[in-house]
């Protein structure tokens, strides 16, 4: 199960199909399907799987950008796989009343948002100094 590391501190994500679904709804709904063509260090992030420290406050900055353009979809437009539209979340429709958007979609395995997870890491590295990575 994936999960945001900065040195020994782990913040617990869940599923790889689920965390591969949070960039490629960025990837697909927000960059016209050009993965980093607007935001840069989280797409490095997901794809190199490290982010360093010294990149963190600006993808932070990334990050909430991606958080206030998901807030204007609704939830029905999550994607699952961007590379093949018509694979579905395993609960296909089946989601809380509470997920009223696509920024309140994605939810970690203990319940909290992912964006807000991401924040939590991205602000640690910054801190710390020390890399983030997805492990």
């Amino acid at each position: 199960m994936p999960s945001f590391r900065v040195g020994p501190i782990s913040y617990t994500v869940g599923r790889a199909d689920f965390l591969g679904s949070f960039f490629d709804t960025i990837t697909v709904r927000l960059e016209d399907g050009s993965r980093g063509s607007r935001y840069p260090l989280l797409a490095s992030l997901y794809a190199a799987g490290e982010l360093s420290s010294a990149s963190a406050a600006v993808a932070r900055d990334e990050l909430r950008d991606v958080v206030d353009a998901l807030s204007a979809f609704p939830p029905t437009d999550v994607v699952w796989d961007a590379d093949d539209s018509t694979r579905q979340p395993p609960w296909g429709d089946e989601i809380a009343p509470s997920i009223l958007t696509l920024a309140d979609y994605h939810v970690t395995a203990d319940g909290r948002r992912l964006h807000e997870v991401l924040d939590t890491a991205l602000d640690a590295s910054a801190r710390v100094q020390r890399p983030l990575r997805i492990a």
